[in-house]
């Protein structure tokens, strides 16, 4: 079949693709930027890539009239705590418009867990996104789910972050509000399970794991499998906007996610009924299961798919082709240069930088930047990087966002995320001479921003002398 796959670089996207392919079926991949599919040049050559944005104008003739199936998997949660409904409702009208220049079969939306009239601001835009679906001309097949645990999963980061920096912990009480989670393997199960089946046609189903437990549960049996314990004391007393600042300072997700999320925390979320899983034959697996191959996955480097890459989880506010263009007037820049002897080691070393590696040196200055970017409503450290060697367009990278990165070309470029008053690139790239030029370039917002950077010049000196003959040398 042909299937036409968008939010194709999202979370659960990103995981159904491969699956999709190895099902044998020919994929489009809607996404902003075509740079912005972080998968590997073999995936991108079975794959037809259409540039999309539903948030903006329809545009007749861009997706092909000979799909048979599509996935709605697009979702603005992140990107707001005011509007973000208004996008989703836009984006979904704009898809029924383009699907019906198509000869769309079915149309496989993955919603959320509804159990309550009154509704948190996120799943009620699910909800409208959902009723806004079936008024299409095309046969709807909705999967809610609840909490989605798996590696690389906003939750799963959430609960690991939560337990491993914090044995004892001060709760809100909404960790005491009932969930069902279900593990990404189920989820992608689901998904490519309702693929062309007639029962499933207009029609919603909730899908959850074996086990529903509290959110305090989740955290005390996280901990038991990683083995230790951890203490959680909840207390009536702390308010929406103090557990969303709780999220933020103690864990990688943004300020705008946090306030959504402890927003749809407070409703129950539990399956009404299991006829999918009875309908399709597929055993779900449980809480325990689900942590104990997010781990496996972790420890073998196989995190196909991480939340902290999305564009959500950053500061960047265009597409990545805005900032590619390094600017050369009215800015300042630190560049340094040293002659290598191993192009192939010193690329190794430039594509592992940041993350669990660190930054080759004085890791505890960055540490102490990352700290204040957070402090000042920043995206600190804490994001990390997915994959410990592999770098795509796209990616985050601790408070840097990949702009470019092509080993082809010996360049990897990089955009700061982190809270400045104006814009930062820093490049690395290897010249035909065999020398490694590593160029910070700063354009600074008026007086502040240059009084910022002159303050923090001989941090750099220090900094970027010795992280380029680390680089070099290591």
């Amino acid at each position: 079949m042909t299937i036409l796959l968008t939010g194709a670089n999202g979370y659960i996207g990103m995981r159904l693709l491969p699956q999709l392919l190895e099902l044998g079926h020919e994929v489009i991949c809607t996404v902003r930027d075509e740079k912005r599919l972080s998968v590997d040049e073999e995936t991108k050559k079975k794959v037809k890539i259409v540039e999309l944005d539903l948030l903006n104008t329809y545009l007749p003739g861009r997706i092909p009239k000979e799909i048979d199936i599509a996935y709605y998997l697009v979702h603005s949660m992140a990107s707001s705590t005011s509007d973000f409904d208004e996008k989703e409702a836009t984006s979904a009208l704009n898809f029924n418009r383009y699907m019906a220049d198509t000869h769309v079969k079915q149309v496989i939306y993955l919603s959320g867990i509804v159990n309550d009239t009154s509704l948190s601001k996120h799943l009620a835009s699910r909800k409208n996104v959902e009723d806004i679906l079936y008024q299409g001309a095309f046969n709807l097949t909705v999967l809610r789910a609840g909490i989605i645990v798996g590696s690389g999963s906003s939750s799963f980061e959430i609960i690991r972050d939560l337990c491993e920096k914090l044995p004892f912990m001060i709760t809100p009480k909404w960790v005491l509000t009932k969930t069902q989670p279900i593990a990404i393997r189920d989820i992608i199960s689901f998904l490519t399970g309702v693929i062309g089946k007639e029962t499933t046609y207009n029609d919603s189903f909730d899908i959850g794991g074996p086990n529903v437990l509290t959110y305090k549960e989740m955290l005390q049996q996280y901990a038991k499998i990683r083995g230790f314990k951890n203490y959680i004391l909840t207390v009536p007393v702390m308010t929406p906007k103090l557990s969303s600042y709780w999220l933020y300072f103690v864990t990688s997700t943004s300020y705008k996610l946090a306030m959504n999320l402890v927003d749809s925390m407070k409703m129950e979320v539990v399956a009404k009924d299991q006829r999918l899983q009875d309908l399709l034959g597929i055993k779900t697996h449980t809480y325990t299961e689900a942590i104990e191959m997010a781990f496996l996955k972790i420890e073998q480097n196989l995190v196909i798919s991480s939340w902290k890459d999305s564009m959500i989880s950053g500061q960047m506010k265009k597409e990545l082709q805005k900032y590619i263009q390094v600017p050369k007037y009215g800015v300042l820049r630190d560049e340094k240069s040293v002659p290598i002897d191993n192009e192939e080691r010193v690329l190794h070393n430039i594509w592992k930088i940041g993350g669990a590696h660190g930054w080759y040196y004085a890791d505890w200055l960055w540490k102490i930047r990352g700290f204040l970017d957070k402090l000042f409503g920043g995206v600190g450290l804490r994001r990390g990087r997915t994959h410990p060697t592999k770098i795509y367009a796209g990616d985050a990278l601790d408070f840097w966002r990949v702009l470019l990165a092509d080993k082809h070309e010996k360049r990897l470029l990089l955009f700061a995320e982190m809270r400045l008053p104006g814009e930062a690139w820093l490049e690395f790239r290897i010249d035909e001479h065999n020398v490694l030029h590593q160029t910070a370039t700063f354009r600074p917002r008026g007086l502040k921003g240059r009084l910022y950077w002159y303050s923090i010049v001989p941090f750099h000196y220090f900094i970027f002398e010795g992280m380029i003959k680390n680089i070099a040398k290591n």
